[in-house]
């Protein structure tokens, strides 16, 4: 089971022992889920990590929860989806042992308290590393909301290139469809965008130090 590990954050593989503390990190404050789909109550957070899970066990996804290294508490849930796996098309398909050939990173809520923070940015770094890094993948997708425009700002600051609108790609919070808008980074761009979290994550670092002048 991937565990990926910094010193903020730890990713850990999500299972149903997480519902009661990730119910209790979405309920913090959901003001800030107008276009994020994130469970309500018990039986919803159940059910998001069941499908995870069995999503999972066929090889299409890697689903985490989301731990706040300095303390411990859970924080958020975040996942690799869309596991791809090229191959020419006279060979045998590739297996699940197989190393991805591209991915997507999403499905990533936090808790209120954890938005903005190093939390986030690090566990971005973490994702990209081991996608780019250890599996070698060629793109790395990330979508949202296209009336999300917090989450496209952030996106786009991580240094991802936005490919495009899809139309009435997915449902959004309100059960309807909605436009999503499609980023991506390509290995060659990595060393950059890696090098623009590392500052990045810096910042925060060095904010979060700063004592309390109240």
């Amino acid at each position: 089971m991937l565990t990926l590990e910094g010193q903020f954050v730890r990713l850990v593989p999500l299972d149903l022992g997480h519902c009661a503390a990730l119910l209790a990190a979405a309920d913090e404050d959901r003001r800030s889920y107008q276009f994020t789909i994130v469970p309500r109550n018990a039986i919803e957070m159940r059910m998001f990590i069941h499908l995870a899970t069995v999503e999972a066990e066929r090889g299409t996804t890697i689903p985490f929860a989301t731990v706040d290294a300095r303390t411990g508490r859970l924080v958020g849930s975040t996942r690799f989806l869309n596991i791809e796996r090229w191959h020419p098309y006279f060979e045998h398909a590739p297996t699940r042992e197989s190393p991805p050939s591209a991915v997507e990173i999403g499905n990533t809520w936090l808790a209120e308290s954890a938005q903005r923070t190093a939390i986030n940015t690090e566990a971005k770094l973490l994702m990209l590393h081991h996608a780019f890094d250890l599996w070698k993948v060629h793109r790395v997708t990330l979508k949202t909301d296209v009336r999300n425009a917090r989450s496209r700002r952030a996106i786009a600051r991580l240094g991802a290139s936005e490919d495009g609108v899809l139309r009435a790609w997915q449902l959004g919070t309100d059960g309807t469809p909605h436009d999503t808008a499609i980023f991506s980074i390509l290995l060659a761009e990595w060393p950059a965008v890696r090098a623009n979290l590392q500052r990045a994550l810096r910042r925060l670092e060095t904010s979060a130090a700063q004592p309390d002048q109240g």
